[in-house]
């Protein structure tokens, strides 16, 4: 179940940096990592990115918090997953550090990076929109691992006090919803159930809207307030034995579905209505796959599962691909910092090296000695004899970016036909197996006789 959440850092980066490395919460550092400075030094590394910003904002970084359930993960593998989240939210564009705790009866990862990027120098914005995408990819990592995630409730714009009334069971339009789903079986049409809500105290109004108020309620509340499964439309399809609104798979124009297993499906068993709709559409469902085959030119089985075969592996290859690139970007942005360090600095380092007291130099521009022989050493690291232009390095990350969107584009292509041809397989699958389900059974009663 992980939980993710950010603050900024407003006092001092160095001493944050030092809680979240210490050695009592991190396995004596073990589970401390890194990216684009060295966890000793990141303050001197992120004040330098700050130094060449326009933008510097009023914070020297951010601070993300993400914890698991406790006993679901081991140490090790939620530092992983803390690195795969750092390096996807921040893009390879802002150096972090990363460190996992493990002093609490919980597991959770800590990460602090700086508030300017050292790729364009602009400020990192936490807003609603930038939580909710650190929160999305939190979860789908999560679950890639196999471990659980808090499932978002379906209810939208509910607010603080609405949410802590529904969890401490006193919310009035959660009593309203509770009270419709459990009446809704037992009337006969809209009006009966207008009626029994008014035995039980309920005040309604009629209008546009449909609204209803507790005993004890100030305002009214729409029904379409509540939810899709409670429209005056939605309501009066449930009683005739429909489907929540919220519940029907939807569907997309010009796009295969999967067949509804009404067999195995409760709600099937438990509502006619629901039974009757759900024949109907894989009726619909089951013309759409054999429409796709045809117009598809795939005229057996075999050359379906080689079709899905074919569009898996081009998956493959091309998220090989998207890694690669990203890859690249990260490090080459990564060197070229260093590069830009090193230019700017030599002429400082030069002075110190030729200066007689070294000493006392040092502790004028012991900062900047620190940033040029981390970045001396590692260019010699990337093994560069010769240092390139920094449009070089500029006009090589472009053509990367361009690739990378390119590839991005392709994935989000082959993903919606690999989705496709899946759900094609499946419905083919059912459409096969139930003709030999009907001959088996023909024959036992054969059999019998």
């Amino acid at each position: 179940m992980a939980v993710t959440k950010t603050h900024p850092i407003k006092s001092t980066l160095k001493a944050a940096i030092d809680y979240i490395c210490n050695p009592d919460k991190t396995d004596g550092k073990l589970l401390v990592s890194s990216f684009g400075c060295a966890a000793e030094t990141a303050d001197i590394e992120f004040e330098w990115t700050r130094r060449h910003s326009i933008d510097k904002g009023t914070h020297l970084g951010r601070h993300l918090i993400q914890a698991f359930e406790p006993g679901e993960v081991m140490p090790e593998e939620a530092h992983r997953i803390g690195m795969e989240l750092a390096r996807e939210v921040l893009g390879g564009k802002y150096e972090f550090v990363l460190t996992t705790h493990i002093d609490k009866d919980h597991v959770h990862n800590h990460l602090i990076f700086n508030a300017v990027s050292f790729t364009d120098h602009k400020h990192y914005h936490s807003n609603k929109r930038s939580y909710h995408e650190i929160r999305r990819a939190s979860d789908r990592l999560c679950k890639e691992h196999g471990l659980s995630v808090i499932v978002p409730g379906r209810d939208k714009g509910k607010s603080y006090i609405e949410h802590q009334a529904a969890q401490n069971g006193t919310s009035y339009k959660a009593k309203l919803k509770a009270a419709i789903d459990r009446l809704i079986p037992v009337s006969s049409s809209l009006e009966d159930l207008l009626a029994r809500l008014q035995r039980e105290g309920y005040e309604i109004k009629r209008g546009k809207y449909i609204s209803a108020r507790a005993p004890d309620q100030e305002r009214f509340t729409r029904l379409k307030t509540l939810g899709a499964d409670y429209t005056e439309a939605a309501v009066v399809s449930r009683i005739a034995g429909g489907p929540r609104p919220s519940r029907q798979p939807q569907q997309r124009s010009g796009k295969v579905s999967l067949l509804i297993d009404i067999q195995n499906n409760i709600k099937a068993q438990q509502s006619a209505g629901y039974q009757r709709w759900a024949t109907i559409e894989n009726l619909k469902r089951a013309a759409a796959t054999m429409n796709f085959l045809t117009e598809h030119g795939i005229g057996s089985y075999e050359e379906l599962v080689e079709r899905c075969d074919a569009v898996a592996a081009a998956s493959i290859r091309t998220r090989e691909s998207l890694r690669d690139t990203e890859q690249r970007i990260a490090d080459l942005a990564l060197l070229g910092k260093q590069i830009d360090t090193y230019r700017k600095l030599k002429p400082v380092y030069d002075r110190y090296k030729a200066s007689k007291d070294k000493e006392k130099f040092l502790r004028g521009f012991e900062s900047e000695i620190i940033l040029f022989e981390a970045a001396a050493r590692e260019i010699k690291k990337a093994g560069l004899t010769k240092l390139p232009s920094s449009d070089k390095v500029k006009a090589e990350l472009e053509g990367l970016s361009a690739r990378k969107a390119a590839l991005q584009t392709e994935l989000r292509k082959i993903q919606r036909e690999e989705k496709e041809y899946d759900t094609l397989r499946q419905n083919v699958d059912a459409l096969l197996e139930r003709p030999k389900e009907q001959e088996q059974q023909r024959q036992r009663s054969n059999d019998l006789e």
